[in-house]
């Protein structure tokens, strides 16, 4: 069914920066610009090159522990007093990833300010910290509804005044110096940034191995599940969900670990949904209900040129039913493989059988009823329904060792963290 799966690290993680923030026009490739001028900032500083792809790691992802979308907006706007929450939980989520495991420290003190280091400049992580510092503040100051060298001179003034409290001096020096260059400026504001990135920056000629590619799928889990304490612990059901039923379906063990990326990404699009609205009480305005139904299009459209080929249908195509019925889409069965087919029925399964605001957990007799309902009106594989049916207290059990596992980390790791 799949064959091989050959995917660029620089690519996977370009296209995550870009899914976390979709949110609002007002961040929309802050990490993509931030990166960029810190990757231009380490080569004039003539940093190795181990240490010029470990920030450009840092950079491209240094606001991920501001899981909200909310939260990223504040912090772009300088409106948050406290950022340390963001750091602490940013290196969290690198700790997990054992491809950005290297570059967490330098996302934990991405906001330290220098008078606060008690470290000579030298020690890699604080030189690293220090360019990611500098590097975020210049492109938060950036407006974007003016030309961009209209604005290099007030940008430079603040840089100046954030020096030797703020910013290493030295590191303002080599900024300032490369801050004379026109293009260094123009590339910030190319809205084709995101293809010199990728056609020239550090990481385009890193091949990811299978397990980097399962590590980063589980990185994005966590990012959209820890969102709220109600989804904190869904793509883990769901994930496990699926790969059970394509286990029972005679998948082979390398489709198997396809399943389980294509389960950890499915909701990639949920990146761009507030909080609020996740945990919202009541029923959704139809309004709202249109909102969330572009999820897993921008699941799709994310995943799509990542090289990962088949699992980008199999994990976008989660709300689509062989009647043509569903959303965003409207495949028919025809257009629909097994991996879609199983990852539609988990999905459900997932929604039906967990705690959601305003409504309990259904009974295991209503979850079955309703499954049955929708594989006889040729909405869900009626194959992988009945695999459900026949095995669902193996099933529910192993879903819920996951989900208490999920939660119980996120109670203890992220729910805790000060705000």
């Amino acid at each position: 069914m799949i064959e091989k799966i050959r995917s660029n690290i620089g690519d996977l993680l370009l296209s995550i920066s870009d899914a976390v923030e979709m949110t609002s026009p007002v961040i929309a490739s802050h990490q993509l610009r931030t990166s960029y001028i810190a990757w231009q900032i380490a080569l004039a500083a003539g940093l190795p090159q181990t240490s010029v792809e470990k920030l450009f790691k840092a950079a491209l992802l240094h606001d991920i522990g501001a899981l909200a979308p909310e939260e990223k907006i504040k912090l772009h706007a300088f409106e948050t007093q406290n950022t340390e929450p963001h750091c602490v939980i940013g290196e969290l989520l690198f700790m997990m990833t054992p491809v950005l495991e290297d570059a967490a420290r330098i996302v934990r003190f991405h906001h330290r300010k220098w008078s606060d280091w008690h470290c000579p400049v030298e020690d890699p992580d604080v030189l690293e910290a220090q360019i990611l510092f500098l590097a975020d503040y210049v492109e938060r100051l950036i407006r974007r509804d003016e030309f961009i060298l209209n604005q290099t001179g007030h940008i430079l003034a603040r840089v100046k005044e954030m020096s030797g409290e703020n910013i290493q001096p030295g590191v303002v020096d080599v900024f300032m110096e490369l801050a004379l260059r026109e293009d260094f400026w123009l590339d910030i504001a190319n809205s084709k940034l995101d293809s010199v990135v990728r056609e020239h920056g550090p990481l385009r000629r890193a091949e990811d191995d299978f397990t980097i590619l399962v590590s980063i799928a589980s990185l994005v889990k966590n990012l959209i599940d820890f969102k709220s304490n109600y989804t904190a612990a869904h793509s883990a059901g769901v994930t496990e969900c699926a790969v059970r039923l394509a286990q029972l379906e005679g998948f082979t063990r390398f489709e198997l670990t396809c399943m389980e990326i294509a389960g950890n990404l499915h909701d990639l699009g949920k990146l761009a949904v507030p909080v609020a609205l996740l945990d919202k009480p009541s029923a959704l305005s139809p309004e709202e209900r249109n909102f969330m139904k572009q999820h897993p299009y921008l699941t799709y459209m994310t995943l799509k040129n990542t090289g990962m080929g088949q699992i980008a249908g199999w994990a976008a195509f989660h709300h689509e039913f062989l009647d043509g019925s569903g959303f965003p889409f409207h495949l028919k069965g025809e257009n629909l493989t097994m991996g879609s087919r199983i990852m539609a029925v988990a999905e459900m399964f997932g929604s039906l059988s967990e705690e959601r605001p305003g409504r309990p957990v259904m009974d295991k007799k209503e979850i079955r009823n309703i499954l049955s309902d929708y594989a006889r009106n040729n909405r869900l594989d009626a194959r992988t329904v009945r695999l459900l049916i026949d095995n669902y207290d193996d099933i529910d059990l192993r879903v819920e060792e996951k989900r208490a596992g999920a939660r119980r980390y996120y109670s203890r790791q992220i729910a805790d963290v000060p705000a």
